[in-house]
């Protein structure tokens, strides 16, 4: 149910919605000729806003819904305003326009405000808002960008994570560019004709899913991909399926080069035209450009990173999710959507296909299978086993046997292994940490080295750099370890470009290639070279074949982190390096350097992410954990946290745990607490967090707490 627009003179600063200020406007009046009307229109659309106060009204549906983007929760609502008769005709649902913001009734009339921006969600007769009605102030565009079905979207979602639909608009519809709106957009193309299977002939099940999405069905699947680099081919076929059923397709991938390989797979089995691309890099123009692409309906498929959630495909039948267990997926920004959870509310809402594809699956996409919600699509086990890799397990206590095996800090197995994988090709080498040494201790005593001014730990950025801060960056030239007096140090975490430097070493006459943060490679030659790589950022090997070794090391820094997705996200990560590497029958080897007994680690070896997913889920089942249960943090000063559980109205059965403290953020001390609810009442808790806080701003508490549902890190 709507709010609407009220007096409020009383009331909160901004808690009404604006009006025009002084001063007469442009009347509209139709005295004029139709030309003078229309170089009227646009020099009113064109011009700076200004006060419409006395301008003759629209006289039909003289009335605009707005939401205002304002994402304050207190304003979490429409708010009514008078259509100008000169804005009649292009200010319709959809379009963005300008108001005024925070207005008072002065004799009658409505004065003040600040501009804001908004959407115009509907059209009106007459508003519920006995009062008078401020008037918009300028139409920015007649483009209508917020289609029905995203605003509804972006409400469902706002209400799942406890946020405001003016923050969830400014995740959903890009900045306006001008220039690319005034482009027209190419006709849409017609319908493809129904893919061949091709790669999913491997599954038994492949073959009718693309067939459903071609007849018009939406099934749902959680999709263990098999390794190789087949899998962007997939995809593609799966969005040729959809559009060849007169639907739409959207998918969503982690990272820019994941896009990259899709982008290409469309275009190869596609043709040019059909799908766009919807990047971070693309800049503001075009993006926006391809953005509208999408929502004029010239093309009807859409691949793109996080944001792409959102893209208004029109008629959706197919929701792609690649790699569900990617943080990269969990927005940053207010209110926090999951890419996951966003497809399946927009599946549900449209009655479109999700496919929930990776090499890992989540607990989540577990449960989804458990419960029926979905179908697994996954491959035989004598398929998995002639396409994976062997795979390998030792400790990292195991002693190095020859010299080079020791310069190179490998285990003589893993040793072997990189030595050969040389000889047919290149050798990846997957370190947990990035950097030189991130890490240090006293030589004596292991003490961790910190910084005198912060406590931050003390990095060495190469071999004869001086010592510097983790956290400050301040340097420290004389350290000396405040326990015993030592001066000497060891490494207690080694990084990717220290590991680079002693492979280097152990393998002369190699070429050692780095991949990272500073400098990610998408692909690398299909020759022998070692290419150390940071998980997430191991390239693709060009041509068809993979890597002739990959070597997993340091697997307790992933394993030992505390999280409670610790397990998960490390076989996450193996897996998808694994992928790279050339099948058993063909040489391929992988050696992970970690506890065998690690559940992650078996999995690995049995190449069973199914099975390993379900003993997750039935430990979360144990603990009453997410996904079984949901589940809310609550972040900020103790008293804040204090005050907002003392406000908050939880559902039934409900359990608080904590606060607990947390690190300190800038010198200021942090506690957390978790809210846990029984599945079936997220929506609930949701909105008592939301009322909350509310409740929190009208009575002018300074200290913000930050709440977040479904966190990603509960420990």
């Amino acid at each position: 149910m709507s709010s609407r627009q009220g007096s409020d003179e009383g009331g909160a600063p901004g808690a009404d919605a604006g009006v025009s200020g002084e001063g007469g406007g442009a009347s509209g009046e139709d005295g004029g000729a139709p030309e003078q009307l229309a170089f009227i229109r646009e020099t009113v659309r064109r011009a700076k806003p200004r006060s419409w106060r006395g301008a003759k009204r629209a006289e039909h549906l003289p009335v605009a819904r707005v939401v205002v983007d304002k994402g304050v929760l207190t304003i979490d609502k429409f708010f009514d305003y008078e259509v100008p008769a000169v804005m009649a005709e292009e200010a319709q649902p959809g379009v963005r326009v300008r108001v005024r913001f925070g207005a008072r009734v002065v004799k009658g009339q409505r004065e003040g405000g600040e501009l804001h921006d908004g959407f115009i969600v509907a059209r009106l007769e007459k508003s519920d808002f006995s009062g008078p009605l401020a008037p918009l102030a300028q139409v920015l565009s007649p483009e209508p960008v917020l289609t029905p079905q995203l605003l509804r979207l972006c409400r469902t979602v706002a209400d799942r994570y406890a946020g405001t639909l003016a923050d969830v608009l400014q995740l959903a519809v890009p900045p306006r560019h001008a220039k690319a709106e005034a482009e027209p957009s190419p006709p849409s193309p017609p319908r493809p004709d129904a893919p061949a299977p091709g790669g999913w002939s491997r599954y038994p099940a492949g073959p009718d899913f693309l067939a459903s999405l071609a007849a018009g069905g939406a099934p749902r699947a959680v999709w263990t991909a098999l390794p190789g680099p087949g899998w962007p081919y997939e995809i593609a076929r799966a969005v040729a399926a959809t559009l060849a059923g007169g639907r739409g397709a959207l998918v969503v991938v982690p990272d820019g080069r994941s896009v990259a390989r899709v982008d290409r797979a469309l275009t190869e089995l596609l043709g040019e035209g059909r799908h766009a691309v919807l990047a971070a890099d693309l800049g503001p123009r075009e993006r926006y450009r391809r953005w509208l692409t999408v929502s004029r309906g010239s093309v009807h498929a859409a691949v793109g990173t996080r944001a792409a959630m959102f893209a208004p495909v029109r008629d959706l039948g197919l929701v792609v999710v690649w790699s569900d267990g990617d943080s990269s997926h969990a927005d940053p920004r207010a209110p926090h959507p999951h890419v996951r959870e966003v497809a399946l509310l927009r599946a549900a809402e449209e009655g479109a296909a999700v496919l929930l594809g990776g090499h890992v699956v989540t607990v989540e996409g577990a449960q989804l299978v458990r419960t029926g919600w979905a179908r697994p699509l996954t491959a035989d086990r004598e398929t998995v086993r002639r396409t994976a890799p062997r795979v390998r397990t030792v400790t990292d206590l195991d002693q190095h046997r020859d010299a080079a095996a020791q310069a190179a800090r490998l285990p003589s197995i893993a040793w072997e292994a990189a030595r050969e994988g040389l000889t047919s090709g290149p050798v990846l080498i997957q370190v947990p940490r990035r950097g030189y040494v991130p890490r240090l201790a006293c030589g004596r005593c292991r003490t961790p080295a910190r910084c005198r001014r912060c406590e931050g730990p003390l990095e060495a950025a190469g071999a004869d750099a001086p010592l510097h801060c983790g956290w400050c960056g301040e340097e420290d030239r004389e350290w000396h370890c405040p326990e015993c007096g030592s001066f000497r140090l060891r490494a207690q975490v080694v990084g990717a470009r220290r590991t680079a430097e002693e492979l280097g070493k152990a393998f002369p006459r190699v070429p050692v290639r780095t991949s990272g943060r500073d400098a990610v490679l998408a692909t690398v030659p299909d020759e022998p070279a070692l290419v150390i790589s940071t998980p997430g950022a191991e390239p693709v090997v060009e041509g068809s074949g993979g890597y002739a070794a990959a070597l997993l090391l340091d697997g307790w820094a992933l394993l030992g982190r505390p999280d409670l997705r610790a397990g998960e996200e490390a076989l996450r990560l193996w897996l998808a390096a694994a992928a790279l590497v050339r099948p058993a029958g063909e040489g391929g080897t992988v050696v992970v350097v970690a506890e065998p007994t690690a559940r992650a680690v078996q999995a690995l070896v049995r190449w069973d992410p199914l099975g390993h997913a379900g003993f997750e889920l039935d430990e979360r089942a144990q603990l009453h954990f997410p996904p079984v249960a949901r589940m809310a943090s609550v972040t900020g000063s103790p008293a804040a946290v204090a005050d907002l559980l003392n406000l908050v109205r939880l559902p039934p059965d409900a359990d608080v745990l904590g606060p607990v403290p947390l690190a300190a953020l800038r010198g200021e001390e942090q506690e957390r607490a978790l809210l846990r609810v029984p599945p079936g009442q997220g929506a609930a808790l949701a909105a008592a967090l939301k009322a909350a806080q509310i409740a929190r701003i009208a009575l002018r508490t300074p200290e913000v707490v930050k709440v977040r549902i479904d966190p990603t890190d509960i420990g």
